[in-house]
This record gives structure tokens, sequence and C-alpha cells, in this order.
């Protein structure tokens, strides 16, 4: 290949060169941003050329300054061309050589076939909920790109490690409120089969959602398996939590018994209202939300035990599994009645949880089944990146939170405030 004019006044070259393409392609009958021979990919091959040629020249300044060629010095010694993959499509560019070998690109290191904009684009993507061919039908369509399922499954990798970092990251010494629920994804393990994976959400001291983590089940459950993850938690640095809420999860009382003594568990009121409906017929669901709604908003136990009486009274005859269910329950879920208004918000505010829920539905539905938990859990983690910058997922949970907050402190006896000490 012929010489190269150095990266003197590039940042003027790459303007004009931008420009005379602009113009021929007006001329030619429209300007086109993206894909092949696109503006941003004729900019960004001029970019990461003049980068090239900067990092040479700079590197053979820097070594054995003021000898000449002649005396044994290095000096350039043409270009190898090299194909990569950027976020605005394939472009090809001169690699500069140096005659002693030295030189090692920066801006193109010497096996990369990508660059971080892409692997940032296409793990954007992924949070977004699109799956790999998707995405490759993306690539190929917007920037004429020519990739593989694979090379995504390998970008995607990449947030492996930031998995790992967050799931161990430090955690608020107290939580007024833990929610534990379930998302259930295919995973092919010899055969497809429904696994859960468990998202612990937290309500921080200051009104915040806060996402703790995820954790699979590995095929089993019960109190040694949420003692192992309440105490994971508490390693984090979780010395309190108030009250802890969740579905019926078999040993999970006792294990947080455990752990943290002096919470309170709590059933998920909505979650034993929708479990009712699974009993009932459709046409009977209105009518029987309406008789329940006096049991669970009733001002203290006894009142909620004369209501649940009158709505036993109407509905065992026709739906007894829906009474045995809630009578299953009561022990768990009679502590949201001796709660404030305000703490009993919190509690039964399940926006946010909804939310979160319909994105990881979202995330792990669009893949259909997973080859492994491993998989499983980096596309929910994806989807709790795309949900903010910081992956916490963090929103405000109430507008009305000094209410809740002085109603947790005077209810729990000072223990919120003194964990924020």
């Amino acid at each position: 290949m012929g010489p190269r004019k150095k990266a003197g006044g590039a940042g003027v070259d790459v303007v004009a060169s931008v420009a005379e393409l602009a113009a021929e392609q007006a001329r030619a009958g429209g300007m086109q941003l993206l894909g092949e021979g696109g503006l941003l990919q004729q900019l960004t091959k001029h970019l990461l050329q003049d980068a090239l040629d900067a990092e040479m020249d700079e590197h053979l300044a820097a070594a054995e300054p003021g000898r000449s060629v002649r005396d044994g010095g290095n000096a350039r010694n043409g270009y190898r061309p090299k194909t990569v993959l950027t976020e605005a499509g394939p472009v090809t560019v001169e690699v500069p050589r140096d005659r002693s070998g030295t030189f090692v690109p920066k801006a193109l290191p010497k096996y990369a076939r990508r660059t971080e904009g892409l692997d940032a684009l296409v793990i954007s993507l992924t949070a977004k909920g699109l799956t790999s061919g998707e995405i490759v039908a993306h690539l190929a369509e917007v920037y004429g790109m020519t990739t593989s399922k694979e090379t995504v499954s390998t970008i995607t990798d990449k947030v492996l490690d930031s998995m790992a970092e967050w799931r161990t990251r430090p955690l608020d010494a107290v939580y007024p409120v833990l929610f534990i629920d379930a998302v259930n994804v295919k995973v092919r393990d010899g055969q497809v089969a429904n696994r859960p994976v468990y998202v612990v959400l937290g309500v921080t001291a200051d009104g915040y959602r806060d996402i703790l983590g995820l954790w699979t089940s590995g095929g089993g459950e019960g109190a040694k398996y949420w003692q192992s993850v309440l105490t994971e938690i508490k390693n984090r640095g979780v010395k309190d939590c108030l009250i802890l809420v969740c579905d019926g999860l078999s040993g999970l009382p006792e294990a947080v018994a455990q752990v943290w003594p002096q919470t309170v568990v709590q059933t998920c009121i909505v979650h034993l209202l929708r479990n009712s409906f699974r009993y009932a017929s459709r046409k009977d669901w209105a009518a029987m939300a309406k008789d329940l709604k006096p049991v669970y908003t009733a001002p203290n136990e006894a009142a909620a035990a004369d209501r649940f009486a009158e709505f036993a009274g109407i509905w065992e005859p026709s739906y007894p599994a829906v009474v045995k269910l809630w009578e299953r329950a009561w022990s768990e879920m009679v502590p949201f009645l001796a709660f404030d208004t305000d703490i009993r918000q919190v509690i039964a505010t399940t926006n946010a949880i909804e939310s979160l829920n319909a994105r990881y539905r979202r995330a792990a539905s669009a893949c259909g089944h997973f080859p492994n938990e491993q998989a499983a859990l980096k596309r929910l983690y994806l989807a709790t990146l795309a949900l903010d910058p910081t992956g916490r997922g963090r929103q405000r949970w109430s507008n009305r939170w000094k209410g809740a907050l002085n109603a947790f402190d005077i209810t729990f006896d000072g223990r919120l405030s003194a964990g924020q000490r």
C-alpha cells in the first residue's frame, strides 16, 4: 500500500471528508445516515483511521527520540487492512505497522473485531428485551452488519462480572419492607421445565425501590435454602428488616426467624386475592372481591374475623377451597391489620412490583427457554439494568413517604431510625 498522510489536522480532514461525502450523496438524490456507505459509517472509519495514525506518531516519537532510521531507529512500515464491526456498521481501516513490530494500538487492540460501542449497543438492545435473533436482524437491516447469535451471546457474557459485583454489593443497614417474589422461566435441563427465579425487592428508609438481587432455587427450596439467601443478604450489611412480604414460600418464615428474629412476616394481600380467584369462576370474581375487601381493610383482627365468617357463609358452599386458602394464610395475613394506614399502603402498593415483574416476564418470554439458570439470570439482570444505569431500579415508592416513615418508626420502636445511624 502507498504511504498515507499522517494525522496532522485530523479534525479538519474528517469534517472536510464527511462534508464532501454528504454533498456527493445529496447530489445523488439523498443523504444516507446509517447502513453501508452512510455518513456515520464513513465518519467512524475516518475517526478510527486518524486515531491509529496519531497513535503511531506518538509511538515513534516516544521510542528512542533523536535516533534516525539509518542508525537503526524505528519507523513506519506500511499498513495492513482490518475490518471491524462498529455501532455504525462494518468499517475497514488500515492499521499502521512499524519496523520493530512494537506498535500496539489502543484505539483498536490487536485481536479486536468489534468496538466497545457495538458491545454497548448489543447489551442495550438485549436489556430492552430483544432476542439474539432479533438483534442480528436489526444490525443487518439498519447497519448492514453480518453477525451471529453466538457473537451476540459472547458480547452479553461481558456483563457476568458486573452481575457478580451487583449481586454482592453492600446494602443498607435497615429496610422498612422487603418483598420476595418469583418469576418463572423455562430452562432446558434434559427437558424444558419451569424454574423460579426469586427477586428480593426492598423499600429503603428514604422511600425508594431497591432491587437487592436475583436468586435461583437450584432445584430445591425450604428453610435451609431461604436461610442461605437471607444470610447472604445479612452479610451484605442488612442488620434489620421490619416487615418481609411474601407469598406462602415454604420454609421462609422459619428462616426469617433465625436471621432477623424481630421481623414480621406478612402474606402478600394481592397474591392472596389472585390465588383466591384461581378457584372461582370469572363471573364471580367481582362479587368475591367485594366481599373480601372488608376482611383485609378491617380496623383490627377481631373485626376481620367477623367479616371473614360472613364471607365464608356466602362462598364456602360454592368454593370451599377459597375459604381454606384464607384459613391457612390467616396467621401470616393478620399482622397487616395491626399496622397504621400509611404502613398498609406501603405493603399493599404493588405497582412497582408489578411493573418490575412485567419487565422480567417480557424479557424471559421473548427467549422462549434458556440453556441453563445462569443464562436466565443474565437476561433478567440485563432487564434490571434497563430500568436505570445503576441496575438497582430505583424509583420513588410513595409520594407521601414522610407519613409512612413516621409510622414505621413509631410502630417498630425506633428501629428504622436507629439502623440509619
